[in-house]
């Protein structure tokens, strides 16, 4: 019998953790956005984001709010002797936090830690090839995401592309837009999507354009998106997130559809920024 009690009890309490953790959580992220936005951070954006000036000021607010949030609930972890500060904290959440503005958000549920190294860094990555031999290869990386929880970043490229707002490439951006393709479980170019009606019209649209960037690669034809796009749809998505946040006046010229496909998914339009 006491067995029994006290795998009810246990039950009980996992079943009340399940059900209230999202309103503790909810909760939580409330009082943490109701807080005042410290004055170093205002300094610290000020100095590192020129992107932040160009933003309406609803979206500005919407940000700060993020940052705070963002910063209580993910862990920055220094590599190879770095001191993560405030100044480091701020300007990537700044960066992340840009992905997340007028949408309902769980402020990329999967990710816990941001790992961030002085430079660029080597990835050690599995390959195989037809004969299923596998063997280690070597990247020198600026970025890398995880889809079990983790971020890895470059500070000085972290810093640099948050100085050159408009130049089409941003190491943090890129990053998180593989958070966001990430959180259904699968790394394929599709995020979640508001509602199943989207996905069609997202695939064909995404496939169309991710087909055209292959083959202006592969021709060396100019192209407003960075030839990386073309090696899969989800570093397609990446590059295209990029472009939509840094170039999106070009963007909306050269690619009027794949640009609109964009604005409804981040309920966002940047054009209107500049």
């Amino acid at each position: 019998m006491l067995a029994i009690f006290i795998i009810l009890i246990l039950s009980a309490t996992a079943i009340s953790y399940i059900w209230f953790k999202p309103a503790y959580i909810k909760r939580k992220r409330q009082l943490i956005t109701k807080m005042p936005f410290p004055s170093e951070w205002r300094a610290i954006l000020k100095r590192r984001m020129p992107y932040f000036r160009f933003l309406p000021t609803d979206l500005q607010l919407q940000l700060k709010q993020h940052i705070k949030v963002f910063i209580a609930e993910k862990q920055f972890i220094g590599c190879q002797g770095i001191i993560i500060d405030d100044e480091m904290r701020v300007t990537i959440a700044a960066q992340a936090c840009l992905l997340l503005l007028n949408r309902e958000t769980d402020y990329y549920p999967k990710l816990k830690q941001i790992l961030v190294y002085p430079s660029l860094f080597i990835a050690n990555h599995q390959q195989h090839d037809t004969n299923g031999v596998i063997w280690e290869k070597q990247n020198i990386l600026s970025g890398e995401s995880w889809e079990f929880g983790k971020v890895i970043l470059s500070w000085h490229t972290a810093v640099e592309d948050a100085a050159q707002p408009f130049d089409g490439h941003n190491v943090v951006i890129h990053e998180f837009a593989h958070q966001l393709d990430q959180e259904d479980g699968y790394s394929n170019g599709a995020p979640i999507l508001a509602s199943s009606q989207d996905y069609a019209q997202w695939s064909s649209i995404m496939a169309k354009e991710y087909a055209s960037l292959q083959y202006k690669a592969n021709h060396q034809e100019f192209s407003i998106f960075n030839y990386y796009g073309a090696t899969n749809p989800a570093e397609f998505f990446a590059v295209v997130t990029e472009t939509f946040f840094e170039k999106p006046i070009e963007f909306s010229q050269l690619h009027p559809i794949l640009y609109q496909q964009m604005s409804h998914f981040f309920k966002l339009d940047p054009v209107n920024w500049h």
